[in-house]
């Protein structure tokens, strides 16, 4: 008898220090409660049949199959290239001994191209499913790997390690992303969130590539410039991946930024000061205490009046919605993600009474993720921001990474 084996894997919402995972620093994600569910069936022999329900729904192209080994990426942004590349990957790594081939159902409550980690989390849902169901032994970690290599190497879609990594791990975790890509569990879980997609449909492969060449123009200017100290061309480098970011500020670069065109120097300073307000963020997500200096330091002391009247209960909730406030203005003001839509529908959700919102995700379409109160806010959060036209909403709580799913309700 076959034996049937049911996965999911969470959509992932980009909380803090977005577009930062790219140039090597860290990131911090969030499990969502959308997920996407696997049901896979051993098959006779080594091919794979792939069957998306969602995508039939929509007379798309909804079925692929492939055999273990090394397969070809076929044209466009085809879904089965995502699983293509996920069973080349293990082939790579010396496992087709291990595979068989699997027939495979997916099902996914998380939007495409929504800034929700769709692609993540169909690459490490299928790589758990061929991981539980053959024994491949491998590791939260390892199967984040997997699926970064399946989208970035053989896919060849320029993205960091930060979604694979959310959504294999789940949970709020602080992602570091150099090797050996370490992950820290964050134990301030309290949070809801509502996920507002705002019904723009987009794609990182034509966002990252032109935000990395403005900072690597800025960088080489810098570099090649006679004026910028030896002490800090040590730090930088010639690509957006080799400074030492975390190690520099913005008042050690800040008598050179006048060698920079405006938009690379717009790239760097966001760099520098969104790495700063998520160091600030990670003391209240670690249970740190904030005492008024350092708090007056970051907002400012009129501002900081106004963080702290209201309820002391919320004070943490207040301080991270402040910082997700500044990052959204950072998306907007110094890396051009935004657009009008997407701020009219932060504001939305602010005059709602959301603590704090920010884009998920690459920007210039997408989803906005709302920091609320609890369920009851999160739905009208929802409301307003479908108001001022975005596409749907749901109130999330923080969820677990990728699971079997024998605790969960089957979806199919």
């Amino acid at each position: 008898m076959k034996r049937t084996v049911e996965v999911s894997s969470p959509g992932r919402a980009d909380f803090l220090n977005t577009h930062q995972d790219y140039k090597g620093l860290p990131v911090v994600p969030v499990g969502i409660d959308l997920r996407m569910h696997f049901k896979g069936e051993p098959a006779e022999d080594d091919t794979f049949t792939i069957t998306s329900l969602d995508l039939q729904k929509l007379s798309e192209r909804s079925t692929d199959s492939f055999r273990v080994g090394v397969n070809e990426m076929l044209e466009g942004r085809f879904f089965g290239n995502y699983l293509r590349g996920v069973v080349n990957v293990l082939v790579k790594q010396g496992l087709s001994e291990k595979l068989r081939g699997m027939n495979v159902t997916i099902k996914s409550e998380i939007p495409v191209g929504s800034g929700l980690s769709s692609s993540a989390a169909l690459e490490v849902g299928f790589a758990e499913l061929l991981n539980h169901t053959y024994g491949l032994g491998l590791s939260k970690h390892d199967l984040a790997e997997v699926a970064f290599a399946a989208e970035n190497r053989e896919a060849g879609i320029p993205c960091g390690r930060l979604d694979q990594y959310g959504v294999a791990f789940g949970g709020i975790i602080r992602l570091v992303c150099v090797p050996p890509y370490n992950v820290e569990p964050l134990p301030f879980e309290d949070l809801t969130f509502a996920i507002v997609d705002s019904g723009i449909r987009h794609s990182t492969a034509d966002i990252h590539p032109r935000r990395q060449e403005d900072i690597n123009r800025g960088l080489r200017a810098l570099m090649e410039s006679e004026v910028v100290s030896e002490s800090l061309k040590r730090k930088l480098g010639f690509s957006f991946n080799e400074p030492k970011w975390e190690k520099m500020d913005e008042a050690e670069i800040e008598d050179y930024l006048s060698v920079l065109d405006e938009k690379a120097r717009s790239r760097i300073l966001f760099t520098l000061r969104m790495q700063q307000s998520t160091e600030f963020a990670l003391k209240i997500l670690r249970r740190e205490k904030i005492g008024n200096t350092e708090a007056n330091l970051y907002f400012g002391e009129e501002r900081w009046k106004k963080v702290k009247n209201g309820p002391s209960s919320e004070l943490n909730h207040r301080i991270l919605g402040e910082v997700m406030n500044d990052q959204q203005a950072m998306l907007r003001d110094l890396y051009d993600v935004s657009l009008p839509k997407l701020d009219d529908i932060c504001c939305g959700a602010l005059d709602a009474g959301a603590y704090g919102t920010k884009i998920s995700g690459a920007g210039m379409g997408g989803s906005i993720i709302a920091l609320v109160k609890d369920e009851e806010v999160g739905k009208k959060v929802i409301g307003a921001c479908l108001s001022v036209g975005a596409k749907n909403g749901w109130v999330s709580k923080v969820d677990e990474g990728v699971s079997l799913e024998q605790k969960r309700i089957c979806c199919f």
